[in-house]
C-alpha cells in the first residue's frame, strides 16, 4: 500500500500537470492567436468558455466512467481526449472549429480532476490525505509556470505550440498505463455492488442533496472568481499595466510559483486545523488581496503581491480532498466531480463576462468584482460540513439508503 501510495501520488501530479498546461497555455496564446484570427475580444473569451463548457460536461461524464468502469480507464480516457484534441488545434482553420476542439478537449481536461481526486482519497490515510491532495492539485500552478515558460519559447507560434503540447500527453498516458493499478477501494467496492450503476440522480438524492447543493454552489463562485481573474491576467499585465511579453511571462509564473507553495503549505494546514476551516480561510485570504493587487501601479510591489495573491488560491487545492470525503467510495468521483466539475461548467461564463465588464470598467474593475465572487464562496462554504470525516463509513449500505446522509454529516 505505501509504494502503491507513492505511485498514485506522482502519476496524478504528473497527470494534472499537463491538464493545467493545456488550460492555462490558452490564456498567454490569446493575444497571438488574436491577432493571427482577427478575433475581437468577445471571441478570445469565448475560447475559454468552449473549454469550461466542455469541463462542465465532465462533470456528468467523468464521474460516471470512473465510479462504474474504474478510476484507472477514465484517467486514460480523459489524458487521451484532452491530449489528442489539444494537438489537433496547430491545423485549425476558424473560429468556430477553434470552438469546438475546446470544447472537446474541455470535457477530457475536466474528467482528470474527478479521478486524481478520488485516487488520493483511496489510497492515502486520512491523517496525509490534505497535503496530498493538494500537492497534487499544486501541479496545476506548476503547469502553469510551464506554461509561461514553453510559451516564451513558442510564441507567436501558437499552433506549434499546442502540437508539441498535446503530443507530450503520451507521457503521462504511458505512466499510467504501465505503473497504476486499479484502486482497491472501488474494485472492493464495486464487487459488493455487482451490477449497480452509479449516476448523478445518486449523489442528487436525499441524502446527499444538501451537500451537493452547497459544494457545488461553492465552487461554481469561487472558480467564477478565479477562471475570471487568471483568463485575462496576461491582457490585463499587457494592456493596464503596460508590461512587455517578456516581463507578463515572468509576472504569470511568480503567481504560479506563489500558488505552488500555497498548496502545499495550506494542504499541511489542513491536516492539523482542517480542510473546511482553511477552505474558508483562502478563500477570504484571496477576496481581500485580489482588489489590493488590481489596484498596484509600482511595477515591483505588483510583481511580489502575485505571489502572495497566487498563495491564496489554494482552496482550489483542498476542494479535491474536501469534496471527495464528502461522498461514499462508490459515488466519491461522481459526486466530487459533479460538484466541481459543475462549478467548472457555471464559471465557463466568467471570461466572457469579464470581457464584457473590460469594456466598462476596465480589467482592473473586473478583478475587483471577481474578489466579490470569492467572498460569496467563503460565505457559502461555512454552510458546509465542517469535518468531511468520512463517508466510508456509509459505503455498505445503498446509495439511497438515509443512513448515507447521517453517518457523514458532522
Amino acid at each position: 500500500m505505501r509504494r502503491t501510495r507513492w505511485i498514485v501520488l506522482g502519476g496524478c501530479f504528473l497527470a494534472y500537470l499537463f491538464d493545467a498546461l493545456e488550460i492555462v497555455l490558452l490564456s498567454m496564446a490569446l493575444p497571438s492567436i488574436r491577432t493571427d484570427m482577427s478575433l475581437t475580444i468577445t471571441q478570445g473569451g469565448l475560447l475559454a468558455t468552449a473549454t469550461l463548457v466542455g469541463i462542465g460536461v465532465s462533470s456528468v461524464l467523468g464521474g460516471y466512467i470512473a465510479d462504474n468502469f474504474g478510476r484507472k480507464k477514465a484517467l486514460l480516457a480523459s489524458l487521451a481526449t484532452f491530449g489528442a484534441f489539444t494537438a489537433a488545434i496547430a491545423v485549425v482553420p476558424s473560429f468556430e472549429v477553434f470552438l469546438l476542439l475546446r470544447f472537446l478537449a474541455g470535457i477530457g481536461l475536466g474528467a482528470v480532476w474527478s479521478v486524481v481526486s478520488a485516487y488520493v482519497v483511496e489510497t492515502w490515510p486520512e491523517q496525509h490525505r490534505g497535503r496530498a491532495a493538494a500537492f497534487v492539485i499544486s501541479a496545476f500552478p506548476a503547469g502553469g509556470a510551464m506554461a509561461a515558460t514553453i510559451s516564451g519559447w513558442f510564441l507567436p507560434d501558437w499552433r506549434l505550440m499546442f502540437l508539441v503540447a498535446g503530443t507530450a500527453v503520451v507521457l503521462p498516458l504511458a505512466i499510467v498505463a504501465i505503473f497504476f493499478a486499479e484502486s482497491a477501494s472501488w474494485a472492493a467496492e464495486k464487487a459488493e455492488g455487482a451490477g449497480e450503476v452509479v449516476s448523478v440522480r445518486d449523489v442528487l438524492g436525499s441524502s446527499l442533496r444538501r451537500r451537493t447543493l452547497l459544494g457545488t454552489a461553492m465552487a461554481a463562485l469561487a472558480l467564477f472568481g478565479y477562471w475570471g481573474a487568471m483568463t485575462w491576467l496576461p491582457t490585463y499585465l499587457t494592456t493596464e499595466r503596460g508590461l512587455a511579453s517578456t516581463s507578463v511571462a515572468l509576472f504569470v509564473t511568480m503567481v504560479n510559483v506563489g500558488m505552488f507553495l500555497g498548496y502545499n503549505g495550506f494542504g499541511f494546514l489542513a491536516d492539523h486545523i482542517g480542510r473546511h476551516r482553511t477552505i474558508v480561510i483562502t478563500l477570504v485570504g484571496v477576496a481581500l488581496t485580489l482588489p489590493i493587487y488590481a489596484l498596484t501601479t509600482q511595477e515591483t510591489a505588483l510583481l511580489w503581491m502575485g505571489p502572495l495573491f497566487g498563495a491564496f488560491t489554494a482552496f482550489f487545492g483542498l476542494f479535491g480532498s474536501y469534496l471527495g470525503e464528502l461522498y461514499p467510495t462508490r459515488a466519491r468521483a461522481t459526486g466530487a466531480g459533479f460538484c466541481f466539475n459543475v462549478g467548472r461548467g457555471v464559471s465557463a461564463l466568467a471570461p466572457f463576462a469579464l470581457a464584457g465588464l473590460a469594456a466598462g470598467i476596465g480589467f482592473q474593475g473586473g478583478l475587483i468584482v471577481c474578489a466579490g465572487f470569492f467572498g460569496l464562496a467563503a460565505v457559502v462554504a461555512l454552510l458546509l460540513p465542517r469535518s468531511s470525516t468520512t463517508a466510508d463509513a456509509v459505503v455498505s449500505p445503498p446509495l439511497s439508503d438515509p443512513r448515507d446522509g447521517a453517518a457523514a454529516t458532522v
